[in-house]
C-alpha cells in the first residue's frame, strides 16, 4: 500500500481553508439596494397618480387605493416577515420577497384595469413587508457589533432616506419622458440584478430558536384596517349611517377585535400585548398612529394639486418636492443633537407644533396660487416639523424595552405609522372628496377648496397628537439619550 504523497503546504492550506466568504460591501450593497426598493415605492407612484387615472379611468376612491394597498398590506404584513427571516433564513426571505415584489411590479406595470393596478400594489407591500425586515437582519447577523455595524446601518438608514426623497422626482422623471407603467416596471430589471447580486453575495443564517409564523394575525390585523378604510370611503357618497357604510366600519372593528383575542391566545403573537403595558411604547405607538394619519396624506395631496390645480408637469411636480424631502431630512439629523440637550417629549411636542402650523399655512391654497407664495414655506414648516417630531417619538418606543425586544418595538412603531397612514389618507381623501363635491365639481377652484379642507383637517389631528404627546409621553431627558447613544 502506498504511502499517499505529501501536498505541497500551500496547497494543503488551501485544502483545509474555508469557502472563502462574499465581500462584506457586497453585502451592505445588496441589502441597501433592496431597501431602496421598498422606500422608493412608497412615494415613487404619488407624482404618477394623475396620469394614472387618465390611463386607466381610476376615481377618486380607486386612486387613493393606489397608495393605500401598498400601505396597508406592507404595514400589516411586517412583523410577519421579520419573523419569517428569523425562520426561514434572512436570505431565503430576502431572496422571496424581492422576487414577489419585482413580480407584482410587472403585473401593476401592464394593468390593463384599475383593480389589476391595486391588486398588484396589495402584493408589492406583501413582498416589501417580507423584504424589508431582512435587510437590516441580514445587516446586524453579518457586521460585528461595534463601529462597523453602526457604519452599516447608518448607510441603510440613509438609503432608505434617500429613496423616499428620490421616488417623487424620479416618478416624476419617468411618468413624463417614458410612461407612469415605468414607476413600476423600473423595478424589475433593478430587482433582477439584486435578486442574482444576493443569490451569490448573502450566505443563509437563521435564527437558532424556532418560531411559530403567527399568519392569522397579520391576515386579521391587515383586513381589519381595511375594512375600516373601506367603509370610511363609502361615507363621502353614502353617508355615515348607510348600510354602505356601516358594514364595512362594523366588519373592521369585529375583525380588529378577533385579532386582539388571537393575540392573547397564540404562544406566539404577531403583537405581543404585554409589549403595550410598557408606558412608553404604548404611548409613543398611539401618538404614532395619530401623527401618521396626517403626516402620511401630504405627499398624496400636495401632488394632486400641483398636478391637477396649478397644472405642473409630472417632473415639475417632483422638483417641487424637493424642499420637502431635504426639510425631513435637516430634521431628521438636528433630532439626535437636540436630543442630548433638552428632553425628547419637549422636542416631539415642539416638532409636532411646528407640523401643525405647516400645515394649516398649507391648507390656504387656492386655484391661483404659486410655488413660492403657495407651496415652499408651508413645505419646509411642516416637513421640518415632521422630521423633528419622528426621532424623539421612536426613542420613546424603545426606551422602556428590554434591549433583546428592540427589534420588535421597532418594528411596532413602524407598523403604527403605516397602518395611521392608510386609514389617515382614506379619512383625508373623503374629506376632501366631500368639499369638492359641495362646491359644485371638478374645477380648479373646487379640487382647491377641497384639498385645503383635507390639509385643515390634517392640521387638527396633528393638534390632537401633540396634546397626547403632553399628557401620554414619558419624560426622556437629555442625560438619558446621552447615556444611550455614548
Amino acid at each position: 500500500m502506498s504511502t499517499p504523497t505529501p501536498l505541497p503546504s500551500d496547497t494543503a492550506a488551501a485544502a483545509r481553508a474555508p469557502r472563502v466568504s462574499p465581500p462584506i460591501w457586497a453585502v451592505l450593497v445588496a441589502a441597501c439596494a433592496g431597501q431602496f426598493l421598498v422606500v422608493l415605492d412608497i412615494s415613487v407612484v404619488n407624482v404618477a397618480l394623475p396620469s394614472m387615472r387618465t390611463d386607466l379611468g381610476l376615481g377618486e376612491t380607486a386612486l387613493q387605493w393606489v397608495v393605500n394597498a401598498y400601505a396597508l398590506t406592507f404595514a400589516g404584513f411586517l412583523m410577519l416577515g421579520g419573523r419569517a427571516a428569523d425562520l426561514f433564513g434572512r436570505k431565503r426571505v430576502f431572496l422571496a420577497g424581492l422576487g414577489l415584489f419585482s413580480a407584482a411590479s410587472l403585473v401593476g406595470g401592464v394593468a390593463q384595469e384599475p383593480w389589476q393596478l391595486i391588486a398588484a400594489r396589495a402584493l408589492q407591500g406583501i413582498g416589501a413587508a417580507v423584504l424589508s425586515p431582512a435587510t437590516l437582519t441580514i445587516l446586524t447577523t453579518t457586521f460585528p457589533t461595534g463601529s462597523a455595524r453602526n457604519r452599516a446601518i447608518g448607510t441603510w438608514t440613509a438609503v432608505g432616506a434617500g429613496g423616499g426623497a428620490a421616488g417623487a422626482l424620479v416618478g416624476g422623471l419617468l411618468t413624463e419622458y417614458l410612461s407612469w407603467r415605468w414607476v413600476l416596471l423600473v423595478n424589475v430589471p433593478v430587482g433582477a440584478v439584486v435578486l442574482v447580486a444576493a443569490a451569490v453575495w448573502l450566505t443563509e443564517a437563521r435564527s437558532g430558536t424556532a418560531r411559530r409564523l403567527d399568519t392569522p394575525g397579520a391576515v386579521l390585523v391587515t383586513a381589519g384596517v381595511a375594512a375600516l378604510a373601506y367603509g370610511i370611503v363609502q361615507t363621502e357618497p353614502h353617508g355615515w349611517t348607510a348600510t354602505a357604510s356601516l358594514g364595512p366600519l362594523l366588519a373592521g372593528l369585529v375583525l380588529l377585535a378577533v385579532f386582539v383575542a388571537v393575540e392573547a391566545r397564540t404562544e406566539e403573537p404577531l403583537v405581543p400585548l404585554r409589549m403595550f403595558r410598557v408606558r412608553a411604547v404604548s404611548a409613543a405607538n398611539t401618538v404614532m398612529v395619530v401623527c401618521g394619519g396626517a403626516m402620511f396624506s401630504m405627499w398624496y395631496l400636495m401632488t394632486l394639486y400641483l398636478q391637477n390645480v396649478l397644472h405642473y408637469s409630472p417632473v415639475k411636480a417632483g422638483l417641487a418636492f424637493v424642499p420637502h424631502s431635504l426639510s425631513i431630512l435637516i430634521g431628521s439629523k438636528l433630532a439626535p443633537r437636540l436630543m442630548a440637550r433638552i428632553d425628547g417629549k419637549l422636542l416631539a411636542m415642539a416638532g409636532g407644533s411646528l407640523a401643525v402650523i405647516g400645515y394649516a399655512w398649507q391648507s390656504r391654497m387656492g386655484a391661483d396660487g404659486t410655488y413660492v407664495g403657495t407651496v415652499l414655506g408651508p413645505a419646509i414648516i411642516m416637513s421640518l416639523g415632521s422630521g423633528l417630531l419622528m426621532t424623539p417619538l421612536a426613542a420613546s418606543a424603545t426606551s422602556g424595552a428590554a434591549p433583546s425586544e428592540a427589534g420588535l418595538v421597532s418594528g411596532l412603531i413602524n407598523t403604527s405609522r403605516q397602518l395611521g397612514g392608510a386609514l389617515g389618507l382614506t379619512v383625508l381623501a373623503t374629506v376632501a372628496a366631500e368639499r369638492i363635491t359641495a362646491y359644485g365639481g371638478g374645477g380648479p377652484d373646487a379640487l382647491a377648496a377641497g384639498y385645503g379642507r383635507a390639509f385643515v383637517v390634517a392640521a387638527g389631528i396633528l393638534a390632537a397628537a401633540v396634546v397626547l404627546m403632553a399628557v401620554l409621553l414619558p419624560r426622556t431627558p437629555a442625560v438619558a439619550v446621552n447615556r444611550g447613544s455614548a
